[in-house]
């Protein structure tokens, strides 16, 4: 059986540190993920879905000097589900991503290069609107930094 969740998107906000009693960093920001697709009378629309992304222990510390609000990052997981019973005594259910592993997917200081492209797919830019266009593979990433420290990306 397998449980795992890629995302790429944006940071809703800075990831929000604390340190539990025993010391063990944990991080939470939201992520922001969006599908960009053509309506049945051809007008492009978008969608965004709203993600709670936990990161843990040196991954906490990682996301909260590397990663700001609106940066794009590269997100890989878990899914879990967790109950729990607010102040108003209503019982809510929530769902998280639990990171592994991430990367942003930013600029480097001073190289003037992206390292991830923009994703807003050709037809939504006002680019040719050729078929296949919506659903244009993510580019490879390239250069390492020590974000990953070996992590091979599947893209």
């Amino acid at each position: 059986m397998v449980n795992k969740v890629t995302l790429i998107g944006r940071l809703g906000g800075d990831p929000e540190m604390r340190h539990l009693e025993n010391g063990v960093a944990v991080a939470r920001f939201s992520l922001a993920t969006n599908e960009y697709y053509k309506d049945k009378d051809g007008n492009p629309q978008e969608t965004t879905e709203w993600h709670n992304i936990v990161i843990w222990r040196e991954g906490a510390e990682r996301a909260e000097k590397q990663l700001k609000k609106g940066g794009m990052v590269y997100v890989e997981g878990k899914i879990t589900y967790r109950k729990y019973t607010g102040q108003d005594g209503a019982e809510r259910n929530v769902t998280d991503i639990v990171a592994s592993t991430f990367r942003s997917l930013e600029r480097r200081e001073g190289s003037g290069e992206s390292r991830f492209p923009s994703a807003e797919p050709a037809f939504m830019a006002g680019k040719s609107n050729t078929p296949g266009a919506e659903s244009t593979p993510a580019p490879a990433v390239t250069g390492g930094d020590d974000a990953g420290a070996g992590d091979d990306l599947p893209f």
